[in-house]
């Protein structure tokens, strides 16, 4: 049976990072990418670069912030929307749906939230709201969908090496978390907690306090399941050792295979 590998990638910054994106997707090949932070205007977007890689792509720009895409191995993403229904008001580049291999996929870039109490912390909370209420006219659809990208949100404390330094920080304060978890009440499967139920496993690792060599990290790259394609999750992991070239983003690519 054939398999499915589908990323999410918070690049944190394309031009910068385009010879690791392209040495990871070269080495670990795989089909279905969604990226995030690109912090590059539509019109700086190394397309060309990407497709001579052997991949399609949809992106949506913005200088110097945000920034989402989507890349299809050997063909191209069928672009469904930008942004979220009913929330046109948001000048942001977080949200691009395609149609991508038989799969919907939603790649998304949740509003970090920083610092809260106030506005920004405001703004994350009402873009939740927002993918909440289309998460659940997808999962509605009985389509296969993934909703993959960097949700900015610490599920439980066994998601962080540790709270204390965190307690005040917006990617785990309990409106945040209750917005994830409403998510998955809705019948979408977290994959890389279904695949690692008792297990540390961590996707984002800050620049400070020598975080990467300690293993001092964060879960906040996700990539949530609408329910058929649960039982067909066959694997899940995180390429750390892209997380530990020179000048690495720093999240590392977040990943599924599914049986097709």
């Amino acid at each position: 049976m054939a398999t499915l590998k589908i990323a999410t990638f918070n690049i944190n910054g394309i031009r910068a990072r385009l010879p690791i994106l392209l040495q990871w997707l070269e080495t670990e090949k795989p089909d279905i990418v969604c990226l995030q932070e690109l912090k590059a205007a539509d019109s700086a977007f190394p397309a060309d670069d990407i497709r001579n890689a052997g991949y399609g792509v949809i992106w949506q720009g913005e200088p110097s912030w945000n920034g989402v895409a989507i890349l299809s191995r050997d063909s191209d993403p069928l672009e469904i929307r930008r942004g979220l229904p009913g929330n046109e008001k948001d000048s942001h580049s977080r949200y691009l749906e395609a149609a991508v291999q038989g799969v919907i996929v939603g790649c998304l870039y949740l509003p970090n939230g920083n610092p809260q109490p106030g506005p920004k912390f405001d703004y994350k909370l009402d873009w939740f709201e927002h993918l909440i209420k289309h998460a659940d006219s997808l999962l509605n659809s009985e389509h296969p969908v993934v909703l993959a990208g960097d949700y900015n949100v610490i599920p439980t404390d066994e998601d962080i090496y540790n709270t204390r330094s965190w307690l005040k920080d917006a990617l785990l304060q309990p409106e945040s978390r209750e917005c994830f978890q409403r998510l998955l009440d809705q019948g979408w499967t977290d994959a890389l907690r279904a695949k690692f139920p008792d297990e540390r496993i961590y996707t984002f690792w800050d620049y400070f306090r020598n975080h990467w060599k300690t293993n001092s990290g964060l879960r906040i790259d996700h990539l949530l399941l609408s329910k058929g394609l649960k039982p067909k999750l066959k694997n899940a992991g995180v390429d750390r050792w892209v997380r530990d070239l020179p000048h690495a983003s720093d999240h590392a690519p977040t990943w599924i295979e599914l049986k097709v």
